[in-house]
């Protein structure tokens, strides 16, 4: 099971990226990506299938993969995929170093948690847990968990 100190180590990283990221507001793609742009984190949206999203009226430049990040043993991934999709997120992130994961909920089955939370003991986070009703979620608890691990842009 996540922790409260697992979700603070997750935004201990400098940078961050959103995959399942979708210029589509009525996605949570969507939604996950615009919290960390609407708080200023610097955030990199990965999908395969477009080369940029638009949030806010706002375009940003998308990468395919995990693989194309710049930083990824600094950066903490938030995942919005189908869970067939998430397992294969999940295999890449571990041969790239990702510094945490946050899997949100929809994203992932039984074993694909425990998988993530065995790899990422300090900085995973999903399941059960958090303030909503459906487990971790960073529009719920990303700002009172960012805030408490010292991010100061919040």
């Amino acid at each position: 099971m996540a922790t409260e100190a697992a979700a603070r180590a997750f935004f201990a990283a400098p940078y961050f990226a959103v995959v399942g990221a979708s210029s589509d507001p009525t996605k949570f793609g969507h939604k996950i990506f615009a919290w960390y742009t609407h708080h200023a984190l610097p955030a990199t949206p990965i999908n395969p299938s477009s080369t940029s999203i638009s949030v806010a009226s706002q375009s940003y430049p998308t990468l395919a993969s995990l693989s194309l990040l710049p930083h990824p043993t600094e950066t903490s991934v938030s995942i919005i995929t189908p869970p067939k999709v998430t397992k294969k997120v999940l295999e890449e992130a571990k041969k790239l170093g990702i510094k945490g994961v946050w899997l949100q909920p929809g994203s992932f089955d039984d074993e694909i948690l425990k998988d993530m939370l065995d790899a990422w003991k300090e900085t995973g986070v999903g399941g059960e847990g958090g303030r909503g009703g459906e487990g971790w979620c960073v529009l719920v608890d990303g700002e009172r968990v960012a805030k408490a691990a010292g991010v100061h842009k919040l």
